[in-house]
């Protein structure tokens, strides 16, 4: 792994590096009763531009999520935005809603998890702003500079952006989420006016109900590969992801072929994790699902070719059929 810099110059002239403070505002995530974890992260990452923290939170209904935020360490105000054009949280609504924010408060750095709904989100404010977009971060050095990952994760970026308004999302595997309480934030209506979307509707949404943890924030993920061979066998990484209490994940190659739902591919197009343990069976380590997990703390890696390159990166390995060696595994815990 090597590193490089590079430098947003587009707007020298306009570079925010004399301001006296900066001024945050991120973008909560949230299903209008419980705040997602990867908005905390990116509410911890904010926390290290210093200044004064805004969170915006749209919705229906979504009160309880704005009350929680106001508690939370370090956030100075809250805005609650509430309609039915915040349903579902449609990018092309919750950018007009987020420009007019801007427009009105003038914030420094505008920050969201680097989720569907952030990189739906912010890649279209940044487009508006006339700024360059600052992607998936999993470092802060200054309110300038930033640390990203390229490369499919094998190169680590510096970068320092001069453009006049920061447009961030965060990596949420690489910020502990803020969940230390004590902060008395303002609760504040954000300003009013016509968010409706012209171009997109909101019909509905079918949520996969599950009693396993979810897969971006377990502690332990269980992912299959291609040599699962269909989807009926992933029911032996089910029981054992049972007896580990475990998020269940697959490779792209697994997801393409059909063995499971696009929800819990891994990797450089699907989610991030970083477990404290993730266990690759079947898996052959191509690098784009290498970019996915590879910063778990502990990989352990099944699979019948020992010259797979998942080997390189995992922690303990078996060499052995994986048919004879999960179920094994499953018998014993």
């Amino acid at each position: 792994m090597f590193k490089c810099t590079r430098t947003l110059s587009k707007y020298a002239q306009l570079s925010s590096t004399g301001r006296s403070n900066a001024s945050t505002l991120v973008v909560a995530e949230h299903n209008n009763d419980v705040l997602s974890p990867i908005t905390q992260s990116a509410l911890a990452a904010a926390s290290k531009l210093g200044g004064e923290i805004s969170v915006l939170v749209a919705g229906t209904k979504c009160g309880p999520v704005a009350e929680r935020v106001s508690k939370l360490k370090g956030v100075t105000r809250v805005l609650v935005a509430e309609g039915d054009a915040f349903k579902g949280s449609l990018p092309e609504s919750m950018t007009s809603l987020v420009l007019k924010v801007q427009n009105d408060m003038k914030f420094s750095h505008i920050l969201a998890g680097a989720s569907a709904q952030g990189k739906a989100l912010l890649p279209r404010v940044a487009a508006k702003l006339d700024v360059s977009p600052v992607s998936d971060i999993v470092g802060v050095k200054d309110a300038d500079t930033f640390v990203r990952t390229i490369y499919a994760g094998n190169a680590i970026m510096t970068l320092k952006s001069k453009d006049p308004v920061k447009v961030v999302t965060v990596r949420g595997t690489s910020f502990p989420p803020l969940e230390e309480e004590g902060g008395s934030g303002k609760i504040e209506q954000a300003p009013s006016g016509s968010y409706n979307s012209t171009t997109s509707e909101f019909v509905s949404q079918e949520l996969a109900k599950s009693d396993r943890p979810e897969l971006a924030g377990a502690k332990v993920v269980v992912s299959g590969g291609r040599g699962m061979k269909s989807g009926d066998n992933f029911k032996i990484l089910y029981a054992l992801a049972d007896k580990l209490n475990a998020a269940v994940g697959a490779s792209r190659a697994a997801v393409d072929a059909g063995f499971c739902s696009n929800d819990l591919q891994v990797g450089q197009t699907g989610k991030i994790v970083a477990p404290e343990l993730y266990i690759a069976v079947g898996i052959s380590g191509a690098i784009q699902h290498l970019a996915g997990m590879k910063d778990s703390k502990t990989i352990v890696a099944i699979n019948k070719d020992p010259e797979a390159p998942i080997f390189q990166v995992s922690d303990f390995g078996l060499v052995q059929d994986l048919f004879k060696a999960v179920p094994e595994l499953t018998e014993k815990l």
